[in-house]
């Protein structure tokens, strides 16, 4: 299916661009309807694929079903529900204010998750599947994060 902006010369390939006007951008793979995919194409996709690039395809699939917003398009101010695995959990011992800080990744990106006045808390730990929701922050370096979401571990594997 040709996308706004190309132009098909007869007997040729699709040709990006045209002189009518300005060049729409087009959309990246994670903007493009997912067509479902030829058993040849993912048969292919999982024999060339790195470890990474599989495990990265199971979180988001996971994500999806748990109809989580994917961690690439949350934005700053909206309350946001995240799925994914836990990458790192550190413990910030502190004596005003003892943190909970935990990466969680979906396949797409990470997150943030901030718990403050929490030494601990069971079952927080690196490898953990978890839903988290809460409102979105962005702090100054960048990083997307979640102050106090509200949690519900997934059952260890």
């Amino acid at each position: 299916m040709p996308y706004p902006g190309d132009t098909l010369v007869e007997g040729a390939a699709m040709i990006q661009g045209s002189s009518a006007g300005p060049e729409e951008p087009r959309p990246g793979p994670s903007e493009t309807p997912a067509a479902p995919l030829s058993w040849w194409k993912r048969l292919t996709f999982r024999l060339t694929a790195d470890d990474t690039e599989l495990d990265a395809e199971a979180l988001r699939a996971e994500a999806n079903t748990e109809g989580a917003q994917p961690c690439a398009f949350c934005q700053r101010g909206e309350v946001a529900t995240v799925a994914g695995r836990l990458r790192e959990v550190i413990y910030v011992p502190g004596e005003a204010v003892p943190t909970v800080q935990a990466e969680l990744f979906d396949g797409t990106g990470a997150i943030r998750l901030v718990w403050l006045g929490r030494r601990r808390i069971a079952g927080i730990e690196p490898g953990r599947s978890l839903v988290a929701r809460g409102r979105v922050a962005r702090q100054p370096d960048g990083t997307l994060v979640i102050y106090n979401p509200w949690y519900e571990l997934k059952p260890a594997a």
